[in-house]
C-alpha cells in the first residue's frame, strides 16, 4: 500500500492561500527523487534504531495464534458492516453500521479483537509492548503486530470473518449517546470504502442509506462537539507520499467524510471513558485545559492579529472559525499550539479516579479504544470495557499492565514524532536542494521572542522552514531567499529579503 507520513495539521488547505492570491503559485514539481530520499530514510531508520523485522519466535507465535484463536461465541456476521480507510490499507481496525431506531439512531462499531490473537505473556504481547505503536515512514511501516495478525486474521477486511469488540451505541435524534454496550462477536465486513469514494457517493446522491446516515450522525456529533467546547486545530496536512517518480511532498485536501468517520471514533472513545470511570478502573487519554493566563495571552495575540474574539466566546469556537487562507489567521493557528499541551495516558484502579479526567480538545473524558491493531493501549482499554459491561472482574493481567502503559506509550510517541519530523524535514530539504539562491514567497508564523527568526510557511512547494531577518511579523506575507537546503542534515533555511 502507499505509505504516507505527515506533519500533523488537521483539516484545512494551505493551498487556499495561493488560490486567494495571497501567495503567487510556484508550479515547479514537488516530487523528490526516490533513490536519494530512500538512502536518507534508511539512515534515519538506523539513527532511530527502528526495528526492521519481527524476531522468529514472535512470527512463530503469531502463526500459532492465527491457527487457534480465542473466538467469541456470539455471531453477528448478519450485520452488513463496512469499512472506511485510506486506499490500500490492509490493517483495518474499524467497521461500522448505522440505522435509524426509535426516533434516533443505532450505531454498531466493530473494533478488531486483537486480544483474541495476542495472549497475555506471549512473545507477540512482549514485542507489542516493546514497539508501542505502528510507525509510519514514506518508505514503509514498522507495524505493531506481525502481518499474519494485523493484515490477516484480525483485520476487518471485506468478507473476512473475524472476532471484534462490537460497540452498540444508541443515540437520540440530536446524536447524543443514550446507551452504550460492548460485546465480543464474530463479524464480517461487506464493503470497503475510502474517504473520497464516500464523499463522492454522498455528494452525487448514489450513497447507500448507511453512508447518508454517517453524514447525518457525523454532523450531529460535530455540533455536539462545538456545544461542549471541543476544539480542533484547522491546519492542513503536509504529507510525503509515494509517487511514480519518487516521493511527493504535498498538502492533501481533506474531505468532510473524514470528520464524519472520526466523530464515530470520538463518540466511542467517550463512551469507553464513561464506562471506565463508572467502573473505577481503566486508562484515559487526558489533556488539561489551558490555564487562564495562557488563554489570556493567546487572546491578546488574536486581537493583535486582527482576529475578532467576542467576550465570552470559548477558544475552541474561535479556532474553529479561523481560515488559513488568511495569512494572519494562519499565523494565529500556529501560535495556538500553546493551548494543546500536556496530553497523557492516565491509568486508575480500585475506584480512585484521577484528578484530570477530560481531554480538553475533545471537551469530555475520552479513552483510546478504536485502533488496537496500530496502538498498544487500545487492547487493554477494550478488554476493560468488555469486562465492565459483562459485570465481571477486569482481568488481573490488564490491571497489572495499566500503570506501565503511560511510559510505554510516551516512548513510542516520542519515536513516532522523531520519525515524522526527520522524514518530512529530509523530504523538504531534498526537494529544495537544487534551488539554493532562489526567492520564494511565504507566510511568517511562530516568530521568536527577539523577532530575529521565525518559521516560514511556503505554499509551493509546501515547506515549513526557518527564516532569519529583521522585523519579522506574524502573519506577514514575505519574500525570502533560500540559503541552505541539506537533505543529509535535514536543514532548510531562508533569509528575509530587504
Amino acid at each position: 500500500m502507499p505509505t504516507r507520513i505527515r506533519r500533523s495539521r488537521d483539516d484545512r488547505r494551505l493551498a487556499d492561500l495561493a488560490a486567494a492570491g495571497e501567495i503567487r503559485e510556484d508550479r515547479r514539481s514537488a516530487v523528490v527523487d526516490g533513490p536519494q530520499l530512500e538512502a536518507i530514510l534508511a539512515r534515519i531508520r538506523e539513527e532511530l534504531a527502528l526495528p526492521e523485522r519481527f524476531p522468529p519466535d514472535v512470527l512463530a507465535a503469531a502463526e500459532r495464534s492465527v491457527a487457534d484463536p480465542a473466538l467469541p461465541t456470539t455471531d453477528w456476521t448478519d450485520i452488513p458492516f463496512l469499512t472506511i480507510d485510506p486506499p490500500g490499507s490492509t490493517d483495518l481496525d474499524q467497521a461500522l453500521h448505522l440505522a435509524r431506531r426509535d426516533g434516533g439512531f443505532r450505531v454498531h462499531y466493530a473494533i478488531a479483537d486483537v486480544p483474541a490473537f495476542v495472549p497475555h505473556g506471549s512473545p507477540v504481547d512482549a514485542e507489542a509492548r516493546r514497539r508501542g505503536q505502528t510507525l509510519y515512514s514514506p518508505d514503509g511501516r514498522v507495524p505493531l503486530h506481525p502481518p499474519a495478525i494485523s493484515e490477516g486474521a484480525a483485520s476487518l477486511l471485506p468478507d473476512n470473518t473475524a472476532p471484534a469488540f462490537v460497540w452498540v451505541l444508541d443515540l437520540d435524534a440530536e446524536g447524543r449517546t443514550t446507551t452504550a454496550q460492548v460485546e465480543r462477536a464474530l463479524v464480517r465486513s461487506r464493503t470497503r470504502y475510502d474517504y473520497e469514494q464516500v464523499q463522492r457517493e454522498v455528494d452525487d446522491g448514489t450513497a447507500p442509506d448507511v453512508l447518508r446516515l454517517l453524514k447525518e450522525v457525523g454532523e450531529l456529533r460535530a455540533a455536539l462537539e462545538r456545544e461542549r467546547g471541543g476544539a480542533t486545530l484547522p491546519l492542513p496536512d503536509q504529507e510525503v507520499v509515494e509517487h511514480p517518480d519518487g516521493y511527493e511532498l504535498r498538502l492533501r485536501p481533506p474531505v468532510p467524510s473524514e470528520d464524519w468517520n472520526a466523530q464515530i471514533s470520538l463518540m466511542t472513545g467517550m463512551a469507553a471513558a464513561a464506562m471506565m470511570l463508572d467502573g473505577g478502573v481503566g486508562i484515559l487519554r487526558t489533556m488539561p485545559a489551558p490555564d487562564a493566563r495562557t488563554v489570556t495571552r493567546f487572546r491578546r495575540q488574536a486581537l493583535a492579529l486582527g482576529v475578532a474574539w467576542p467576550e465570552g466566546t470559548p477558544y475552541g469556537e474561535v479556532l474553529r472559525g479561523l481560515d488559513p487562507a488568511d495569512p494572519r489567521q494562519l499565523a494565529l493557528l500556529h501560535e495556538s499550539t500553546v493551548l494543546f499541551r500536556g496530553a497523557a495516558y492516565t491509568p486508575f484502579d480500585d475506584g480512585v479516579l484521577p484528578e484530570v479526567r477530560e481531554q480538553a480538545a475533545v471537551g469530555a473524558p475520552y479513552a483510546h479504544v478504536t485502533a488496537p491493531l496500530r496502538r498498544l493501549v487500545d487492547r487493554f482499554g477494550l478488554v476493560t470495557c468488555e469486562a465492565l459491561c459483562r459485570g465481571t472482574e477486569v482481568p488481573a493481567w490488564v490491571r497489572e499492565a495499566l500503570p506501565t502503559l503511560p511510559a510505554l506509550m510516551a516512548a513510542s510517541d516520542r519515536l513516532a514524532g522523531a520519525l515524522e519530523r526527520a522524514a518530512v524535514d529530509a523530504a523538504e530539504a531534498a526537494l529544495l536542494a537544487g534551488r539554493v539562491g532562489e526567492e520564494l514567497e511565504g507566510v511568517v508564523v511562530d516568530v521568536d521572542d527577539d523577532g530575529a527568526g521565525a518559521l516560514l510557511q511556503v505554499v509551493a512547494p509546501p515547506v515549513l522552514a526557518r527564516v532569519t531577518g529583521a522585523g519579522l511579523q506574524p502573519g506577514a506575507t514575505v519574500r525570502a531567499r533560500l540559503v541552505e537546503a541539506d537533505p543529509v542534515q535535514r536543514v532548510v533555511r531562508f533569509e528575509l529579503l530587504p
